[in-house]
C-alpha cells in the first residue's frame, strides 16, 4: 500500500526505515539514540543522479520525546552515482542530509489541528522515517549534476570530452561562402573564415 508523503498507511515493523518508540515513553525530554545501516530496496533520488538500489546509507538518529510527539533528527549518509550533464560522464557522489522532523503522537493537539499531509504521524507506536529520508535526499541533490565544477563538457563540434582533449583542440570551420573554392586551394592555403 503506498502512502502520500505524510501518509496514513501502517508502516511495516520489519523494514529497516520503521523505529519503535514505545521505550520512549510519552514523557517530554526521554531520548535515545540510534544508528541504522540500511540497505535501499529502490533508487532514491533524480532522473540524472540518485542513490542506486542496494547502496547502504548509514543513520545516525536521536529520537526525543516531546510534548506533541517524537522529534527525529540526525544525519544520512550514502554514495549518489550520476551521470555529468555537461560530459556525460557517470560520477558518484557522497551525500550527507540532515533531517529534523516532528511526528506528532494520535491525538495529540497538532495531529487534531493540523491537516493530514502537513505532518508525519507516529503509527502503532511506529515511527516510518523512509518517507522522510526519501523526500530529504531527493531535494538534496542537484538538478543539474556535474562531476566537477570546472567540468568543461564535450566539444560542440565532434563531442569530444574537452577534459581529454588536446590543449590546441579546435575544428576548422570554412566559411560558407568560400566552400566552393575550398577544393582548388591547398588546406594550407585555404582563407580564415
Amino acid at each position: 500500500m503506498k502512502t502520500s508523503r505524510h501518509g496514513s498507511a501502517r508502516p511495516m515493523r520489519d523494514s529497516p526505515f520503521v523505529l519503535d518508540v514505545r521505550t520512549l515513553g510519552r514523557s517530554p525530554g526521554t531520548m535515545r539514540e540510534e544508528h541504522r545501516s540500511v540497505a535501499l530496496k529502490t533508487r532514491v533520488g533524480l532522473e540524472m543522479i540518485g542513490i542506486p538500489a542496494g547502496e547502504l546509507l548509514e543513520m545516525d538518529l536521536r529520537l526525543e520525546a516531546v510534548s506533541e510527539g517524537v522529534l527525529v533528527s540526525g544525519t544520512i549518509d550514502g554514495t549518489a552515482t550520476g551521470e555529468c550533464v555537461r560530459c556525460l560522464e557517470d560520477f558518484e557522489e557522497p551525500v550527507e542530509v540532515s533531517i529534523t522532523e516532528l511526528f506528532a503522537y494520535p491525538g495529540s493537539a497538532t495531529s487534531e489541528t493540523t491537516d493530514e499531509d502537513e505532518i508525519y504521524r507516529i503509527e502503532d507506536e511506529l515511527i516510518d522515517l523512509e518517507p522522510v529520508v526519501t523526500d530529504t535526499i531527493g531535494l538534496s541533490l542537484p538538478l543539474q549534476p556535474v562531476c566537477d565544477e570546472d567540468c568543461p563538457g564535450l566539444c560542440s563540434e565532434c563531442g569530444v570530452p574537452l577534459a581529454i582533449a588536446d590543449s590546441g583542440h579546435s575544428h576548422a570551420i570554412l566559411d560558407p561562402r568560400w566552400a566552393a573554392l575550398a577544393d582548388k586551394f591547398p588546406a594550407a592555403e585555404r582563407p580564415e573564415a
